[in-house]
């Protein structure tokens, strides 16, 4: 649930700066007090039905489609949430969708964004894309996002014609087949009655994790850096290289955090966390009608931030894509 307007305020004089904010950010200020400030509860009520936060595939699809209002200009819709923040991965791609618009006949192999404003899902953003370079090969795309003329994010992507060169890739740990894991939701079935149902809610992608999930990963004696899961998507996805990474986007962004939030014994939907920056590199096309395996892990975490990492790779054991994302968690909490 990354929201900046929190990151910029928390730190020191925490009680001094409480009515301040809430009467800035409301709705910021119900959603991260009442999942991580039990002595505040009272005063916002319940906590937020977490399990609303989770789109349908075809609700990120269709979003992820930006429409064009000029030559390098384009506006989209975002995914709204009782909180109104708006989803860092699904941001990333729809300005990746957005700059790929502008460089047709190329397809991306690499976005690298930084994320530097919250903004509001109730509202579109706008998105502008300048023409950097476009060569022989390569294009390449600067983005940025903006909701009332200010900043969200910007980006910077590069797109290649296909090319014939040497292939070679790292091979894929072994793994048991995605087949003989069980669902997520049954998986986690023991902890249905916590958060509303959030960890056996529907979702958009179907999961299956080779390693211990972050709910499942407090009861161990010992957090683990590597989480290794099977993915998919739960409904059938238009072939399009364009738009599969566009999802890859969205994915990376909301289950690479679950390394470096186990780490900090903690879950994404305990933990305050905002994603500052995210890169992928797109090395083969995904084929989103069978099984994908993320082997993710957080290799360092200092100064209140943690960085996460993914390799992905088809059922043939080819890496498709890298992903790498780092979190800002917040200064620790004292007094």
């Amino acid at each position: 649930m990354a929201n900046a307007g929190v990151a910029e305020w928390l730190g020191t004089g925490l009680q001094s700066r409480l009515h301040g904010f809430e009467s800035r950010h409301p709705l910021a200020f119900v959603e991260w007090s009442a999942l991580l400030v039990p002595d505040l509860r009272p005063r916002c009520g319940k906590m937020p039905d977490v399990s609303s936060y989770t789109p349908s595939l075809a609700d990120i699809v269709a979003t992820l489609h930006v429409d064009q209002t000029g030559a390098d200009d384009f506006v989209a819709t975002q995914l709204d949430n009782p909180a109104h923040h708006i989803v860092g991965g699904h941001i990333a791609g729809q300005a990746l969708m957005a700059a790929s618009r502008t460089a047709p006949g190329r397809t991306p192999h690499s976005v690298h964004v930084y994320y530097i404003r919250a903004g509001d899902a109730r509202r579109p953003v706008d998105f502008h894309v300048v023409r950097s370079r476009d060569g022989g090969t390569l294009s390449t795309r600067q983005v940025s996002a903006r909701q009332d003329g200010e900043v969200l994010l910007e980006a910077l992507a590069s797109f290649s014609t296909p090319v014939d060169g040497v292939d070679y890739h790292a091979q894929m740990p072994e793994v048991p087949a995605p087949e003989s894991l069980l669902p997520v939701a049954e998986q986690l079935a023991g902890f249905a009655d916590e958060l509303h149902g959030y960890w056996v809610r529907k979702q958009p992608f179907e999961l299956r994790y080779v390693d211990a999930p972050p709910r499942l990963a407090l009861e161990l004696p010992e957090p683990s850096p590597r989480i290794r899961l099977w993915w998919r998507p739960t409904e059938p996805v238009v072939d399009d290289e364009i738009l599969h990474s566009c999802l890859l986007t969205y994915l990376s962004g909301t289950t690479m955090l679950e390394t470096a939030v186990t780490m900090r014994r903690a879950t994404q939907a305990t933990a305050y966390n905002a994603l500052i920056d995210h890169a992928l590199w797109f090395h083969r096309p995904v084929d989103l009608t069978d099984w994908v395996l993320s082997d993710q892990f957080s290799p360092s975490a200092v100064g209140g931030r943690g960085l996460a990492t993914s390799t992905m790779y088809n059922r043939a054991g080819q890496v498709v894509c890298i992903a790498t994302q780092e979190l800002y968690f917040g200064r620790p909490r004292t007094g």
